[in-house]
């Protein structure tokens, strides 16, 4: 298994770009400067794909999109580009017939697939977030925000008083989500008719009388929302909302008319847990969709569920394997289904038979971050921890082909780094992978940046980050470690809940023995100066390491993490988050379940040099959260630094700000580890 591993990242890594002899090291000003590649669509024929890519606009500290365009009937043909207006930022781009539809300019925009000069085709007020054409054609379904039961997308007129203070008022969770402040809208469904003359007017609010988001703040997209074949019925995911909100994460699966003509009706009601991710097989027939089981736990394994939308009879269809899908897209012929699952750090693209639910795998080493499905095969995103997404054509169990370079001459004379992957015993005596990531033509011992992942329940993919590169860590001249703890995803459901109650326990044991491990394994790990970074629970993990691993560490890097958890439990936004993991019950019900593992009650122990980061506009762990722990440290007169970003959430996004936190971060790195003081 490692040796398939070895190979297959090598030649991935090898296909990303061919390193000549004078080869450099990797830098965030590459990484940010990067070409990006957006979500493949497919013509039904199979002949053209077409996305919208990302450019760095670095004076304006953003990015910028344009459509490309590849025709896959020609072989070795080059992407070429189809709509291009320095004006405008073309994206979300979607084929229906022989036209690709796009969102520029707070407006929705068509072009033949052939090429030409865009056309814009709606002019209603107010914004939108997204939108999805029927497979008819005649008919878009948008998203926007808009005041609840809005009729239609007709911003609401508001009287203003010139009198008025600017303090806003609240009865209700939520008051802020993610990295905004509650302002009385919520995301809606509408449904705008489509002819030669284009989508004018406000259309038709189709969600109604339901409140709530849709689809769901702050990271759902078009994936929950499905239109039927025929395009007369709409399927989408929508949590309703309450005065406890905040506690629920109970998504259900909804129908409604796409000429709203009737209530909405609800068709996962007797599941209190998440249901998401509609989508409509191609011959009308079933509708599939993820369900959990758990209500109150967003990491649940989700489960490929069936509705033969004709009886309404329900199938498990993944309810024997033990992965957690995490995307879904039907096969033409409607006998199967193209998910994404992980699996041991990677996350390949499976085929899953409709009737029996048996998972092939298609691809091997990678991450798959979309997938596109047409007659003549799949088309994939497929990146890895040393080369960033470029598209794949998939045919069966062989070997993806290769259709796109994207990065290709950003990226020449560029020698990546080379990953091992090793496994031990950690805590339970259950086994515990890891990867070590190792700069090439850097001879000796190397310092080591111990990385710790977040979510908890997340993984040390095999992918590649705009945020936390393990590339640009080996580049500075570091030997990257990362261990997958218990709460890891991709091992089974019962590995990943292993960390419930238990956040300083197991996790803590994994790491300390995975250090152990590696330093062990690798002769060219310094396992005596190392450093340990982490964001979000990595975060946490940083806290409660200065107290409970306070001699192991030259330093430690520590990104929104949560210092004080009883605080915690009364600042963050999403209340279910903190109380699952603590047990399931709200701290003054509970409050020893959250002080078990609260790192403020061990900074008498602190001793480890450490810089701590934080945005100020992250409402999941509040920046009062990194400045307590900036407050202790100093208190404690241990070398500490306080970096603040006022423009960033609970992630660094800006392409300033980024260059920012890797100078800030391999800095204090190198202070510590490599005597540059």
């Amino acid at each position: 298994m490692k040796r398939m591993f070895a190979a297959s990242l090598l030649a991935l890594s090898a296909a990303a770009v061919a390193s000549p002899a004078a080869a450099r090291q990797l830098t965030i000003a590459d990484v940010t400067m990067l070409s990006r590649i957006g979500t493949p669509t497919l013509s039904k024929d199979g002949r053209w794909l077409v996305w919208a890519q990302r450019e760095t606009d670095l004076a304006a500290d953003r990015g910028r999109y344009d459509l490309w365009r590849l025709d896959l009937s020609v072989p070795g043909a080059r992407p070429v580009r189809l709509a291009a207006d320095p004006r405008l930022d073309e994206n979300d781009p979607q084929i229906v017939g022989t036209t690709v539809y796009f969102a520029a300019d707070d407006a929705i925009w068509s072009v033949p697939v052939t090429g030409g000069t865009p056309r814009r085709l709606t002019d209603f007020a107010g914004g939108f977030n997204g939108f999805k054409v029927a497979p008819t054609g005649d008919r878009i379904a948008v998203w926007a925000d808009r005041k609840p039961d809005a009729p239609s997308l007709e911003p609401a007129m508001e009287k203003k008083d010139a009198n008025a203070g600017s303090a806003r008022t609240y009865d209700q969770l939520f008051v802020r989500h993610w990295d905004t402040w509650a302002d009385g809208n919520r995301s809606q469904l509408f449904v705008l008719p489509l002819t030669a003359a284009g989508a004018r007017g406000n259309g038709v609010a189709v969600a109604r009388p339901l409140v709530g988001d849709t689809p769901s703040k702050p990271f759902g997209g078009a994936e929950e929302v499905a239109w039927a074949p025929d395009g007369k019925m709409l399927y989408f995911a929508l949590r309703q909302a309450g005065r406890i909100e905040p506690t629920s994460t109970n998504l259900d699966i909804w129908s409604t008319f796409a000429d709203g003509s009737a209530t909405p009706t609800n068709l996962t009601k007797f599941n209190e847990a998440t249901d998401t991710q509609p989508s409509v097989s191609p011959d009308g027939r079933k509708l599939a969709y993820l369900a959990m089981r758990r209500p109150g736990y967003e990491s649940d394994r989700y489960v490929l569920t069936i509705r033969d939308l004709a009886t309404g009879k329900l199938t498990s269809l993944t309810e024997r394997w033990d992965r957690s899908v995490g995307s879904i897209q039907w096969a033409p012929d409607s006998r199967s289904l193209y998910v994404t699952a992980e699996d041991t750090q990677e996350v390949p693209l499976f085929r899953v038979d409709a009737t029996t639910g048996q998972a092939t795998r298609l691809t091997q080493a990678g991450h798959v971050s979309a997938v596109a499905v047409g007659p003549k095969g799949v088309v994939v995103a497929i990146d890895s921890l040393t080369a960033p997404a470029d598209f794949y054509r998939v045919a069966g169990t062989g070997a993806p082909q290769r259709l796109t370079e994207v990065n290709a001459a950003k990226l020449a004379g560029i020698d990546m780094p080379t990953v091992e992957r090793f496994s031990f015993k950690g805590a339970n005596n259950d086994t515990v992978w890891g990867y070590a990531v190792r700069p090439v033509g850097v001879a000796g011992k190397l310092p080591i940046a111990y990385m710790v992942h977040g979510g908890p329940q997340g993984s040390n993919t095999n992918g590649w980050s705009y945020r936390w590169n393990s590339a640009v860590f080996a580049s500075a001249g570091y030997a990257l470690v990362a261990v997958d703890f218990h709460g890891s995803t991709g091992y089974g459901q019962a590995f990943t809940d292993a960390i419930r109650n238990n956040w300083g326990g197991w996790p803590l044991e994994d790491l300390q023995k995975g250090l152990a491990a590696a330093t062990t394994r690798f002769d060219w790990l310094d396992g005596d100066r190392a450093c340990a970074l982490g964001a979000s629970y990595g975060g946490y993990m940083m806290n409660w390491i200065e107290g409970r691993w306070p001699d192991r560490f030259k330093c430690i890097v520590q990104h929104d993490g949560v210092f004080d958890a009883r605080a915690m439990a009364y600042e963050t936004e999403e209340l279910w988050f903190d109380e699952w993991e603590h047990g399931g019950k709200a701290y003054y019900e509970d409050p020893d379940a959250f002080e078990k593992w609260n790192p403020v009650n061990h900074v008498a122990r602190w001793k480890t040099p450490m810089l701590v980061i934080t945005g100020e506009k992250d409402f999941r762990i509040p920046y009062t959260q990194g400045l307590a722990a900036f407050t202790a440290l100093q208190r404690r007169d241990i070398p500490s630094r306080l970096l603040v970003f006022p423009n960033e959430n609970h992630w660094v996004l800006k392409p300033k700000n980024s260059r920012q936190w890797y100078g800030e971060v391999i800095g204090w790195m190198d202070r510590w580890t490599k005597g540059a003081q």
